[in-house]
């Protein structure tokens, strides 16, 4: 099988525990663009946080962020984006309200998040950064939901960091049970990712798929959570991280090194290496 598209996360994936880009990782992917092979990033961040990641590789294509609810190469021109609506927004925020946890209404612009009030406030704050760097304006707020009532807003997700295991998943538990046409999954421990029914990252390959004319078993995919799951699953070869969960090892076609090991590079010239050049 000749593969086209080659579709990248980044947190646990590209990047290493350091949430640094390694050497070999740049190389890797510049290997594969040029066999010709379509590279694009498949990410929980946002888009601009991903975008600085993009340029850092060199790579000018679409990429798919929010977990495939804004697929685009640009703000102000995505190909793909569905929204929360304003009033399912509000609901979601409620409901996580009455958790203890950190929460990101996420617009692709900007974001706007909850004060905890605690002692480690700035704990939690940095945290919930950690794996999203804040490359746009970000403002906390007392209550999200009062905010929303007077300055409604229809992001593509709602991002909630919990500190207690057993707390987020009654909250999953409860979001799935309570407000219909959504979707939560989690790119992180301790996280949820809420976005609209029907939206992934597979969702975000399928789109970018039909646009350039290839099909989903033509692309290779990879990731190291629970996000990643549906694409991995879904694309002509799945690659998992080697640290990802078992249950995402057990489910993919193949499992490559840790993110601090070079996963990505060792994969990609272990599948790539063989295959001819090729153009779209």
């Amino acid at each position: 099988m000749a593969y086209r598209l080659l579709a990248l996360d980044i947190d646990g994936t590209l990047l290493q525990s350091n949430h640094r880009l390694a050497k070999q990782t740049k190389e890797a992917v510049e290997f594969a663009k040029r066999k010709g092979v379509y590279v694009t990033l498949a990410t929980g961040r946002s888009f601009p946080s991903a975008q600085k990641v993009a340029k850092a590789l060199d790579l000018e294509t679409d990429i798919i962020t929010h977990d495939g609810a804004f697929v685009g190469s640009s703000l102000e021109a995505p190909i793909f984006e569905r929204r929360l609506n304003n009033e399912k927004a509000y609901h979601i925020v409620e409901l996580l309200e009455k958790h203890k946890c950190h929460i990101r209404v996420m617009h692709e612009k900007f974001a706007i998040g909850n004060k905890i009030r605690q002692k480690n406030f700035l704990v939690a704050k940095m945290t919930v950064g950690i794996g999203d760097p804040v490359f746009y304006p970000v403002t906390f707020v007392d209550s999200l939901s009062n905010y929303l009532l007077n300055e409604p807003i229809m992001p593509p997700k709602i991002h909630a960091f919990f500190f207690n295991e057993k707390e987020r998943l009654t909250a999953k538990e409860e979001l799935m049970k309570e407000i219909p046409g959504i979707h939560v999954t989690s790119s992180s421990e301790g996280g949820l990712e809420i976005v609209s029914e029907g939206i992934s990252k597979a969702k975000g390959l399928h789109v970018l798929g039909k646009k350039l004319g290839i099909s989903l078993n033509q692309m290779v995919a990879i990731g190291a959570f629970d996000n990643d799951l549906e694409m991995i699953t879904e694309v002509g070869l799945g690659v998992a991280m080697g640290n990802a969960p078992k249950h995402i090892r057990e489910q993919a076609d193949w499992v490559t090194r840790s993110n601090n090991q070079n996963g990505v590079a060792y994969m990609v010239k272990e599948v790539f290496r063989k295959q001819l050049n090729m153009q779209l």
